[in-house]
């Protein structure tokens, strides 16, 4: 049995959880629904002690596909609990020489160095917003989507290893080369 699948997940006030016939997990919660299916011989059950908790059973212990998904669905469970109560963030940074960024309507305007600005279109369920011009924050119910979202950002221009333009994250740490020095023509 995995250690992480054996951990309690513990829901917030205002956060159900329905699991259906063809094992169909949703989580519902103040800030939206969120679904997800769980395959295998792994079932979620509602344990009341000290507060609401949810742990996910494994019907037989000795299968090693089964013993390797429990923490995973274990992991996703409580990455949806945590989305509908609170939500998550993914904050992305520009940095070059006349970059920006601005929202549109439902659309994020790039201008990164190209000839012509990058528009990418806001999926379903994601909100962005830029507090500077340098900076957007996407936020949204689903860690996945979020996180999908802003690697498929940070792709669109790669970070630059002498200068360090580009797109990254707020909190990365981006590796720098040094500027290759030359010689000035002594022998």
């Amino acid at each position: 049995m995995s250690r992480i699948g054996k951990a309690p997940i513990v829901l917030p006030d205002g956060v159900t959880y329905e699991v259906s016939a063809e094992n169909y997990v949703t989580v519902t919660g103040p800030k939206g629904k969120l679904e997800q299916q769980i395959t295998g011989n792994i079932s979620l059950t509602n344990v009341e002690h000290e507060g609401k908790k949810a742990i996910l059973l494994v019907a037989n212990d000795n299968q090693a596909e089964t013993n390797a998904k429990h923490g995973l669905y274990r992991a996703l469970v409580a990455n949806m609990v945590t989305g509908v109560s609170q939500g998550f963030t993914k904050s992305v940074s520009i940095n070059g020489v006349g970059f920006k960024v601005a929202v549109q309507g439902n659309k994020i305007v790039l201008n990164i160095g190209f000839s012509h600005p990058v528009n990418v279109e806001i999926p379903q369920g994601l909100t962005v917003t830029c507090p500077s011009a340098t900076e957007m924050v996407i936020a949204g119910i689903s860690k996945e989507k979020v996180g999908q979202f802003a690697a498929d950002i940070k792709a669109i221009k790669k970070v630059e290893p002498y200068h360090g333009y580009g797109i990254y994250y707020t909190n990365e740490h981006v590796r720098r080369k040094e500027i290759k020095k030359t010689t000035s023509g002594k022998k």
